[in-house]
């Protein structure tokens, strides 16, 4: 059974939601708190946590980014009144993996529950195969794949690591896929739809603005202020890597 940690004040979604959750079969703590969830999650292993961002005693983004900083990857899904970009942006940033903006439909919660859920069970596959740094160690050693390149831009995929003249920039994982594919179709129009898919593949997508904040992210990071602008918005309908504005 897959076990789900539900940290959220509002009783009047709460006890839908878990009924909810209990009807679909799967295992779940709730709490009021912050705090109390932070002591939860250092007390079992959950596949999934569902955050309200404004909590009592700890903060929803609070609880995620001290559950990044010491390195779990329990995916996270984000409650929250706030609607604007910046603040989707901020989520995404903590480490969130998704986000709903209230008011919104449960079956609609439910869809991003199970995605987010199959990739809990991917990462749980992985470990169970023994993807261990021993095991690594062991392996036959596999050819570095050259950087890609644009510019004075270039990225190590497998390393999650960009540079940008001489500036190294950390990524997370999906601004490295973003990179990726921008980096392999340079100066080509790449719409709403193919980075979309590219980024979250199969049925369960996220909210419509969750492709706008991942580019946010990405630019803040690889076009430093006085540096040139390299990823352009080609207004309704999608962006391009070089080329100029359209």
């Amino acid at each position: 059974m897959q076990r789900i940690l539900l940290v959220d004040d509002e009783v009047a979604l709460t006890q839908p939601l878990g009924d909810l959750l209990r009807r679909e079969g799967y295992g779940l703590d709730v709490v009021g708190d912050g705090r109390a969830g932070q002591r939860l999650v250092e007390a079992n292993a959950y596949d999934l946590l569902i955050l309200d961002w404004m909590l009592p005693e700890l903060s929803g983004l609070e609880l995620c980014r001290w559950l990044r900083s010491r390195g779990d990857e329990t995916p996270v899904l984000f409650l929250t009144a706030k609607d604007t970009l910046d603040d989707r942006v901020g989520g995404l940033d903590a480490g969130a993996d998704d986000y709903l903006v209230k008011p919104f439909e449960l079956r609609e919660l439910l869809a991003r529950v199970r995605a987010l859920l199959r990739r809990s069970l991917t990462l749980t596959a992985a470990a169970a195969a023994g993807d261990r740094p021993e095991d690594r160690d062991q392996a036959p050693s596999q050819p570095k794949r050259e950087p890609l390149r644009w510019e004075d831009l270039s990225l190590e995929s497998e390393n999650q690591l960009a540079r940008r003249g001489d500036r190294a920039i950390d990524l997370s994982e999906k601004e490295t896929q973003l990179l990726d594919y921008f980096l392999r179709h340079p100066e080509r129009l790449l719409t709403h739809g193919d980075l979309s898919r590219h980024l979250w593949p199969g049925d369960d997508k996220p909210s419509s603005n969750a492709l706008a904040a991942q580019i946010r992210l990405l630019r803040r990071k690889i076009e430093a202020p006085g540096e040139q602008q390299l990823i352009h918005t080609v207004y309704g309908k999608g962006y391009r890597l070089g080329g100029g504005p359209s």
